[in-house]
């Protein structure tokens, strides 16, 4: 079994072979864990949370669907869901053009750079950054259409696990969201912490 920590903030990548298992766990809790996956031999192939809500017919990820490519091919399969459903797949990844539309300041660590620096280690030059699944993630769509994150009920310790339906590269992000912004808990009130990746 290959273990590795995602330090609060940062991303990594992880090469995961047809048919292993991959699992996400948040040790402290409520902690956004910006997924993407993309076809090992391919990376112009990358899992697409828009795609794959039409075949699953829900925007949350459930235990036993299957995640589709942009190509709309199977990627990988969700065996088991410790979270209790608490998943997102309409958030796009955090950039620094969204921390400063909230008022941040100077540069700030995001999902969108940790995606590229984690495929950059790999060799992989990325100019698109896809829409990630965001597990542990609490979100909800008011009936009047609102998009609201209500507090993360998220415990420690709880994960999800993958099967891999084809040679992928996955890249799980701790995501650096920490602003105050009323309606927003995205990492809860800690503020970012480290995530545990296993391929089983």
């Amino acid at each position: 079994m290959t273990a590795i920590t995602v330090p609060a903030r940062e991303g990594r990548a992880i090469e995961v072979r047809e048919g292993q298992r991959l699992r996400i766990t948040t040790p402290k809790g409520a902690q956004a864990a910006d997924f993407f996956a993309y076809n090992a031999r391919n990376v112009g192939e990358w899992l697409s949370p828009n795609h794959t809500w039409v075949t699953t017919f829900c925007v949350k990820p459930r235990e036993g669907d299957t995640l589709i490519s942009r190509f709309r091919r199977p990627m990988l399969t969700i065996v088991k869901d410790g979270a209790a459903g608490v998943h997102d797949m309409m958030i796009a990844a955090c950039d620094q053009f969204r921390y400063e539309f909230f008022g941040h300041q100077g540069p700030h660590a995001s999902c969108s750079e940790n995606l590229c620096v984690a495929m950059r280690r790999l060799g992989h030059a990325i100019d698109v950054i896809p829409q990630p699944i965001n597990f542990f993630t609490n979100t909800r769509v008011e009936p009047d259409g609102r998009f609201v994150s209500p507090p993360n009920p998220v415990p420690p310790g709880a994960f999800v696990e993958m099967k891999a339906l084809m040679d992928l590269i996955c890249v799980v992000s701790s995501c650096p969201f920490d602003l105050n912004v009323d309606g927003w808990t995205i990492n809860a009130d800690q503020g970012p912490t480290e995530l545990l990746v296993e391929l089983i």
